[in-house]
């Protein structure tokens, strides 16, 4: 169903809680206690997946949680997971019907446009790391913006998104959600630092001069960017409401 609030068409089950990941790595028992209270936030809302690594997967508690499974280890099907995510390698023809949702993650270089090719042969989604010690630099995260928008792939990012706006070289989260939503600015919305250029109300998310609708952004979430794993959910969320993008 259409929504026709904005800031519900742009956030919805935006953040995968990944609690055990760094650099939180909580052990697990406070991973989901942490998961909980990010339940129970009035801004639940934002929160979609709790993404688990498959080594762990023994120690999680049953519950109906939506997971992602992320592959440090053999895939065990020992639970239901709506999303696998591992790295690239090895035979991808593996992962197919794995999940529902399977994310690849790619590095970007040379071979970048024929692995991206090859996950959208094989009806895989791609996922792009943002943060840590090796990470595209902003020419390299908006070619890949591009090229999944050029083949109608969908991505997830990672890491390094805890802020909203760009800031003393760390990544914003809204930066890379404009850049997804304006076609032909990813390089100039990626590499923004001014939070007075983002507006996000009920009507609509823009950047600058740029506006797009609740319809719009619903269609880019669906069909492009997809969702982004924190190690916080709270962090993202509490940026959020001091831009005044989300209610106190």
């Amino acid at each position: 169903m259409e929504t026709r609030d904005a800031r519900r068409a742009l956030l919805a089950r935006l953040i995968d809680h990944a609690p055990t990941f760094p650099p939180a790595a909580l052990p697990p028992d406070e991973a989901v206690a942490e998961d909980a209270r990010a339940q129970e936030s009035p801004h639940a809302f934002v929160l979609a997946r709790l993404v688990w690594p498959a080594s762990k997967l023994s120690q999680l508690p049953a519950s109906p949680r939506a997971l992602s499974l992320v592959l440090d280890g053999e895939l065990r099907q020992e639970r239901p997971v709506e999303a696998v995510e591992t790295r690239y390698g090895g035979e991808l023809g593996s992962l197919e019907g794995a999940a529902s949702e399977v994310y690849v993650e790619l590095p970007v270089d040379d071979a970048l446009e024929e692995r991206l090719d090859e996950l959208a042969v094989r009806g895989l989604r791609a996922k792009i790391r943002c943060g840590g010690s090796s990470v595209p630099d902003d020419d390299e995260l908006a070619r890949f913006v591009r090229a999944c928008r050029d083949r109608g792939l969908v991505f997830k990012a990672t890491a390094g998104l805890h802020h909203a706006v760009r800031a003393n070289g760390d990544r914003g989260f809204l930066n890379l959600l404009a850049a997804a939503t304006f076609a032909g600015e990813e390089d100039g919305a990626l590499a923004e630092t001014d939070p007075a250029a983002f507006m996000l109300d009920s009507e609509s998310f823009s950047w600058r001069d740029r506006r797009a609708s609740p319809a719009e952004l619903e269609s880019m979430r669906r069909r492009l960017f997809h969702s982004m794993g924190s190690c916080s959910f709270f962090e993202p969320v509490e940026e959020l409401v001091a831009l005044g993008a989300l209610p106190r």
